[in-house]
């Protein structure tokens, strides 16, 4: 049985969003996409199963990214999460990509998904999750809300794997602008956090003025986000003729992830080939380790973050 597709629109926007993982499966503006979408029952995990190549468009939570050796230390506690990338011997992207969110609300232009985070191994805080998707004149923003709905404090962390395309251009063809000061350097085999953040003046990892993608390859969180005066930070994938995809992000996400999926690499996008996912998140890799940028839920206590695409 397939899952719940719920489509909304607004002008000339449109979205499908799932209940697998709250994804996000596509969005287009007068026909143009904005997203790399996938189609249904083509996805990894069986004939009739919608679940997205390379987790284009799913929610990360309550950690995205990798956590090292699945282990952490909180309020006390050593804890040991499932390796859920056990070839890099990592828990990754949190414990809600794979499950079936429960519709809350669905009207013309707006669904509103829900999902408990129970009990799992190395897991012991309930959490309660909200997704809100929603299009408008300036295209799509999403509303993610927590809430700890347990006796003790709870970390907390959450990211989107959203993948941004501009129409049929081909990716090396685009330019791509962060408002980002520094990067993160990884240890290419574990994807893990190898020494501090550094500027990205006078580096590769330099995006603060638009640069060509032709043949960039990124697996790199950035930080030090510039918000514009109304405190959205945006950042632009652009084509030759100066049309683009923006994906904004509200002060809580002080972190992106940026991906380019490489048939090169052993990691095409279906269809596309090169594609480039900006993943808006709340902390770096292993942040319950390291402490940066950690979200910390009292019992009770709620968090709330947004962030959205807007085509130029």
């Amino acid at each position: 049985m397939r899952e719940p597709v719920y489509e909304i629109e607004f002008g000339d926007h449109r979205a499908e969003v799932v209940s697998r993982g709250a994804g996000l499966r596509s969005l287009t503006k007068s026909g143009r996409a904005l997203t790399e979408p996938w189609p249904r029952g083509t996805g990894h995990t069986g004939a009739g199963q919608d679940h997205p190549p390379l987790s284009a468009g799913l929610v990360l939570a309550p950690w995205p990214n990798r956590i090292r050796d699945g282990k952490f230390w909180f309020d006390g506690v050593d804890h040991h999460l499932a390796l859920t990338e056990p070839e890099r011997d990592n828990a990754i992207h949190g414990l809600v990509r794979r499950d079936d969110w429960q519709l809350v609300d669905h009207s013309a232009h707006r669904v509103v998904q829900t999902i408990r985070v129970g009990l799992h191994k190395g897991w012991p805080y309930p959490l309660q999750l909200t997704v809100t998707h929603e299009l408008g004149p300036d295209g799509l923003t999403v509303t993610h809300t927590a809430v700890n709905i347990g006796a003790t404090p709870a970390p907390f962390g959450l990211g989107v794997h959203a993948f941004l395309r501009v129409g049929d251009v081909p990716l090396d063809e685009c330019t791509l602008r962060l408002t980002a000061g520094t990067w993160l350097p990884l240890d290419p085999e574990r994807m893990l956090p190898q020494g501090p953040s550094k500027a990205v003046e006078g580096t590769e990892f330099d995006f603060t003025s638009p640069r060509s993608l032709d043949g960039v390859q990124l697996d790199t969180p950035f930080s030090s986000i510039v918000p514009d005066h109304d405190g959205r930070a945006r950042h632009e994938l652009r084509a030759p003729d100066g049309t683009g995809t923006v994906l904004w992000t509200d002060r809580t996400f002080g972190w992106v992830q940026v991906f380019t999926a490489d048939p090169a690499q052993g990691q095409g996008y279906p269809g596309r080939g090169r594609a480039l996912a900006v993943e808006p998140m709340t902390c770096p890799p292993d942040a319950f380790n390291s402490g940066i940028d950690e979200i910390v839920l009292a019992p009770g206590a709620d968090w709330s973050g947004r962030w959205g695409i807007t085509a130029v």
